[in-house]
């Protein structure tokens, strides 16, 4: 049974008023991005060190980032919440550990909210599978939803960090839909994901964590194939590749998984961003 529970949020509001319609996602790097719509302004799996820099995967396991973030820690705007897949140093680095703002709430898995609160991040919000937590700001309810996360192959995972996906459903206070978000996580392909598109159907816009992250020889992430098979399962009605390119153990290139769209017939469901470029959508207008 999903266990849901009211939280309210304090961030400054959006630019954006509540029946805008209008609403974007941009992307800083690796499995960062900004998610701006219907007066929300969300952050995810944040991670600001740069070329060259290192970050701690557990176990003694290094990996060394090849790129920069499209922004600093500093620069970002007022936030609501952060939702944070799971605890890996590629997803919550050494900066946003000693720069991210303690007080902002954060919406992650038991395992991340007890490293958090070890650091002194004193709103982390622990999820378990399929339970929710929502936020409602002005006219809108934001309802965001653990859902089923393997970091890696059985019987590898169990000694991975746990992981989870997020789905973010925008919602009027009357129940009407307005959008829906679904964020993979650094999951792999199994069983459970084909449960999400039943409890959560017609999914606007997915976050595809690819990157073939491989340590000691095993994929831990999906690669340019699981992604392809991921979009065929959820079926959302556009996708943007992230978390690829951006540290030396990511194996699977987005150029593997561009051939992989193209060869499928999807390119125009796909939607590809650079560090520093918008995805921008606006409902009014129906334009994606």
């Amino acid at each position: 049974m999903t266990k849901e529970f009211t939280l309210s949020t304090s961030a400054a509001e959006s630019s954006a008023s509540d029946d805008s319609g209008a609403g974007s996602i941009f992307f800083i790097g690796n499995a960062t991005v900004l998610i701006r719509f219907a007066g929300f302004t969300i952050l995810t799996d944040p991670t600001f060190i740069h070329m060259h820099e290192k970050v701690h995967l557990g176990y003694g396991l290094k990996t060394t980032r090849l790129t920069n973030p499209a922004m600093e820690i500093g620069e970002l705007p007022p936030l609501d919440f952060v939702i944070l897949s799971h605890f890996h140093g590629d997803h919550f680095d050494q900066v946003t550990i000693r720069d991210l703002d303690k007080s902002l709430p954060i919406i992650t898995t038991p395992h991340a909210a007890e490293e958090l609160k070890a650091h002194g991040f004193n709103r982390a919000e622990k999820l378990e599978k399929w339970e929710s937590v929502i936020y409602k700001k002005g006219n809108i309810h934001l309802t965001i939803t653990a859902t089923p996360g393997r970091h890696g192959p059985l019987p590898v995972s169990v000694f991975l960090p746990q992981v989870m996906g997020s789905i973010l459903d925008f919602q009027t206070k009357g129940g009407d839909h307005l959008f829906r978000v679904y964020i993979t996580g650094d999951t792999m392909v199994f069983g459970d994901i084909g449960e999400i598109p039943k409890r959560h159907p017609n999914i606007d816009l997915a976050l595809l964590h690819l990157g073939g992250t491989t340590v000691m020889g095993l994929v831990v992430t999906m690669d340019s194939k699981d992604g392809l098979k991921m979009f065929k399962i959820i079926d959302p009605k556009k996708a943007i590749p992230i978390h690829y390119n951006d540290y030396d153990v990511f194996k699977s290139p987005l150029s593997d998984f561009q051939n992989e769209v193209t060869q499928a017939g999807l390119d125009s469901r796909i939607h590809y961003l650079k560090h520093g470029e918008s995805y921008t959508f606006d409902l009014n207008n129906d334009k994606n």
